[in-house]
């Protein structure tokens, strides 16, 4: 289960580098699937999409490093913690009325694959 569950981990956290990387690279594109109709107009949209692109980028390579230095335990925290993110984000769209597929089947099924490897691992399930 511990292998399982790092596995997952370093799924999820390479599924958000990706993710970041397309806002990054297709800002627009990539807003498509995230749940919530496009932002107005205007010449800065793309760069404040990219934003995201960065905060995505940082939060999958953070969850890498406690891989590589932090131990199973410490991983499991900081998948724990970053959970929040996607819950946010599940809870933002269900409450702009936005695409409720995208808030439970992206959104909070990322939440829960997260929390769901973070559980061994921060109880030290081998």
């Amino acid at each position: 289960m511990h292998q399982s569950a790092l596995g997952l981990a370093a799924l999820v956290a390479l599924a958000i580098i990706v993710i970041g990387a397309l806002y990054l690279l297709t800002p627009r594109a990539a807003t498509l699937s995230f749940g919530l109709p496009l932002p107005e107009e205007g010449p800065n949209i793309a760069w404040w999409l990219r934003l995201k692109g960065v905060r995505d980028i940082a939060s999958g390579l953070a969850v890498i490093a406690f891989m590589v230095w932090g131990g199973s335990h410490m991983v499991g925290i900081i998948l724990l913690v970053e959970a929040i993110i996607p819950v946010g984000d599940m809870l933002v769209i269900l409450a702009a009325k936005g695409s409720a597929r995208s808030a439970f089947g992206m959104h909070g099924l990322t939440a829960l694959l997260m929390i769901l490897a973070a559980i061994p691992l921060t109880m030290g399930v081998a």
